[in-house]
């Protein structure tokens, strides 16, 4: 084992209590499970025999989540619909002991829901309810006071970017200024990154980095190059590229690259992987690991989410025997 990695293991019982705050879009993720045995009559679909359904938190309700199950103390702010989907939001992430008190409701829009329709282990379609775009004058000056107040309680941040209109760059600018030097993380959906100057570290998907960019990056040397033309409009912010089986690549101003391989695990969904990487992320940041050992234990967290259906969220002991090398039943 990596000295880093035998460090993190004493270091993240220190996760306990560290404050969170996260900002972003939050969503319900719901699941339709079934079984498919024949193809409809009426269209050359197959008809799903509905056997279970659920809902979880999503997006920045799942980040919350996951810093909650690994020992922060974590508060959410965020916009929600008035609707029964909001509801469910509030009280799923508020029964896993976020504080939701930092939820804006907006009447006039809808509270994103994802619904997936799986047959077997198998997702067969997604179907997304939702309005993008701007939020009204009332609703961002309600987020804005909403993390001023959060992120200067908190020990550090998290911004999650779903493209769904809470995360602009004014509120970003109000939570690098709330934060004081503080760790903020941000997962990120606009192409350009300078909307996230300030940040401490972005965390985008190889597919992001290359919409940034502007340039394809079939290899690490060209992943490299692509996230060091990045860090200028960060000032003074890491690039950390998630590359899913092809592990993480860290690129910070003035360090080597730090290459970071994927776990080996068998892969069950990817459903809210990033979220994970960025809960476990902020809390390691939050608990004085040098940026390096931070990415090692977030890739050993994101490891045991792909192994698990759904949305799934991390536990501390989950991640304590990961880090041992194994993994709990």
């Amino acid at each position: 084992m990596k000295a880093e990695v035998a460090s993190a293991l004493r270091e993240i019982e220190r996760f306990r209590g560290k404050r969170v705050v996260v900002v972003g879009d939050l969503m319900l993720d719901e699941f339709v499970q079934g079984d498919v045995r024949r193809i409809s009559p009426e269209a050359p679909v197959p008809i799903l025999e509905v056997k279970e359904r659920g809902a979880m938190p999503g997006g920045a309700a799942n980040a919350a989540a996951n810093v909650a199950t690994l020992g922060g103390v974590v508060s959410v702010v965020g916009c929600v619909g008035e609707d029964a989907a909001g509801e469910t939001i509030r009280r799923l992430v508020g029964a896993s002991g976020v504080d939701v008190s930092g939820l804006v409701t907006d009447p006039s829009r809808p509270t994103t829901v994802k619904t997936r329709i799986v047959a077997r282990n198998q997702q067969v379609v997604r179907i997304d309810h939702e309005t993008r775009g701007p939020f009204g004058a009332d609703v961002r000056a309600a987020l804005a006071d909403a993390a001023r107040r959060a992120v200067a309680a908190a020990d550090a941040c998290v911004v999650s970017d779903y493209g769904k209109g809470v995360v602009t760059p004014e509120l970003v600018a109000v939570v690098v200024e709330a934060a004081a030097g503080k760790p903020v993380v941000i997962d990120p959906k606009r192409p350009d990154f300078g909307a996230y100057a300030g940040a401490t570290v972005i965390t985008p998907n190889l597919g992001e980095l290359e919409v940034a960019a502007g340039r394809a990056c079939g290899t690490v040397e060209e992943i490299i190059a692509a996230a060091e033309a990045m860090l200028p409009l960060l000032g003074g912010g890491a690039v950390l590229v998630t590359r899913g089986p092809g592990g993480m690549s860290l690129v910070a101003p003035g360090e080597a690259a730090v290459h970071v391989p994927a776990r080996a695990r068998a892969v069950f969904d990817v459903t809210g992987a990033g979220d994970t990487v960025v809960s476990t992320l902020v809390l390691a940041l939050a608990a004085g690991m040098p940026m390096p050992t931070a990415v090692e234990v977030a890739s050993a967290a994101a490891a045991i989410a792909v192994s698990k259906p759904g949305t799934a969220t991390v536990t501390l002991e989950e991640l304590r025997a990961e880090l041992q090398g194994g993994h709990e039943p």
